[in-house]
């Protein structure tokens, strides 16, 4: 283990309070994506420590005041915060060894801009959240009646967490969960555990956080996230993650008929009007997919251009790509990082291939780049010519690979973009942002950018259409997710 790995990695699962080893004493690695090279181990849960963090979770939402007192959820939230914020350059350094992420976006969406609001939101929303509300006499039958409508916790949430924004996906599944007065389980992703079991010590040993409100069971075994949605125990699967898995998770959750929230894939649409001003727009093309080697959910993948300006836009478009500081995520100069893991390089370059085979024109990179021979890199890749009924055009690639398509009016915008089982995120750029706000409305995704505008924050909703998920996480909307709804009715 190096010295920084020795200063940013945990090994220990927490249940039930306790920082301990796996029950079995396995360990499994964990590999920096970047280097190829082992950072450190991390205790590998079984079956029975999945079990005893259910078991954990379910006392202490059933037995303590956690799901009924407020003003402590909302304390307990704000140690937590203090605590991350003291340790926020040994979790950069963290999300750059494990994760590959670039130093430059941990100072945004990665770590800085979740740190911010992530658990403070959550903890100032508990005082002013209707958690009740009157509803009008009621006569039914002849009798008169007050009523009112409460908001209680589900219970035991199992939050299974992915790869690729650890930090920023864990902090707001534990402040909506928590905020809410529910207790979790957090299962993240073997490829990046140290983010969530550096959560666990800083619960156990800088909050009051009661034992068992929240467990954390790092495993390389998948089916640890299967016994989290199969038990009874568990009300609430809390799951970011591929579109294939989530549909798995709800056969899976069936049964005992399971609360989901699915924040699931995308294939998002960036719009270019044949009025917007492409020089300016366009300058940025290459970060909207290359950040973080497009290993995002909501990146804007497929990029679409009016056919009037088509190969102008084209021009701008493999010029910004042409500029793409990529290698050693721990260089500033860096945005793009590696891929996560030799298994998703070959699935993106594999996809790459299939587009060269469909016809599509490539215009750049394609392919592993020479002067990186150790790291799970790909090139910064552009196709050009792209039908939309291409596999390249379909499916989510999760890595920095765009697709330029060709249309011919706002309508023809419209259908191409709505045209594909995900509605996640998307953009739309005009010079006239009526214009680009009525095509906005047109599309069916979640969240949408007009003009360059952002709408990410703990206050704001974010999930999607279709086959991109179920639910929304953060704001009011992200509370509801994780509440049950109780009528109540008395007689006058």
């Amino acid at each position: 283990m190096t010295a920084v790995a020795q200063q940013i990695g945990d090994p220990r699962l927490l249940i039930n309070g306790e920082l301990r080893e796996s029950e079995s004493g396995a360990t499994f690695d964990n590999v920096n994506p970047a280097t190829e090279e082992v950072l450190g181990v991390v205790a590998d849960a079984t079956e029975a420590d999945t079990d005893a963090a259910i078991a954990a979770a379910r006392k202490a939402f059933d037995e303590t005041a956690w799901s009924t007192d407020h003003d402590f959820r909302a304390n307990c939230l704000r140690q937590l915060h203090d605590a991350l914020v003291a340790e926020t350059e040994l979790i950069r350094q963290e999300l750059i060894a494990e994760v590959g992420a670039p130093l430059l976006i941990t100072y945004g969406p990665q770590l800085d801009a979740p740190l911010a609001d992530g658990l403070l939101w959550p903890a100032q929303r508990i005082a002013t959240y209707p958690w009740e509300r009157d509803l009008p006499e009621g006569n039914a039958f002849g009798m008169r009646s007050w009523r009112k409508v409460a908001k209680e916790p589900v219970g035991v949430v199992g939050a299974i967490t992915p790869w690729n924004y650890p930090f920023e996906i864990t902090i707001n599944k534990l402040g909506q969960a928590l905020a809410t007065g529910n207790t979790v389980v957090v299962k993240p992703a073997p490829d990046t555990p140290w983010t969530s079991t550096r959560f666990g010590r800083l619960i156990a040993e800088k909050t009051d956080i009661p034992a068992g409100v929240v467990n954390v069971v790092p495993s390389s075994d998948h089916m640890r996230g299967e016994q989290l949605v199969v038990d009874p125990r568990v009300d609430l699967i809390s799951f970011t993650g591929s579109t294939d898995t989530g549909r798995r998770i709800m056969a899976a959750g069936a049964p005992t008929l399971k609360r989901l929230f699915l924040e699931l894939g995308g294939k998002s649409a960036q719009i270019y009007l044949d009025d917007a001003d492409l020089e300016t727009a366009l300058g940025m093309a290459s970060f909207t997919v290359c950040s973080h080697a497009g290993q995002g959910c909501a990146m804007p993948t497929r990029m679409l251009l009016p056919r009037s300006r088509y190969e102008e836009g084209l021009a701008l478009v493999e010029q910004s790509f042409k500029a793409v500081g990529y290698g050693d995520p721990a260089d500033a100069n860096n945005i793009m990082g590696p891929l996560i893991s030799e298994k998703q390089r070959e699935r993106v370059l594999g996809l790459i291939d299939a587009g060269v085979k469909e016809g599509a024109r490539l215009v750049l990179g394609g392919g592993r780049p020479s002067h990186l021979p150790k790291g799970w890199y790909v090139e910064p890749t552009v196709f050009a010519d792209v039908d939309n009924s291409m596999t390249i055009a379909q499916k989510e690639i999760f890595g920095p690979v765009l697709v330029v398509i060709p249309f011919d009016n706002d309508d023809d915008a419209v259908r191409i973009a709505n045209d594909n089982q995900y509605g996640l995120s998307g953009m739309v750029t005009s010079g006239d942002e009526g214009r680009a706000l009525n095509v906005a409305k047109r599309i069916r995704t979640g969240t949408i950018g007009v003009n360059g505008g952002v709408w990410y924050g703990a206050d704001s909703p974010f999930g999607g259409y279709k086959a991109s998920g179920i639910g929304r996480q953060n704001g009011d909307e992200g509370f509801e997710q994780y509440l049950e709804t109780k009528t109540y009715a008395g007689g006058l």
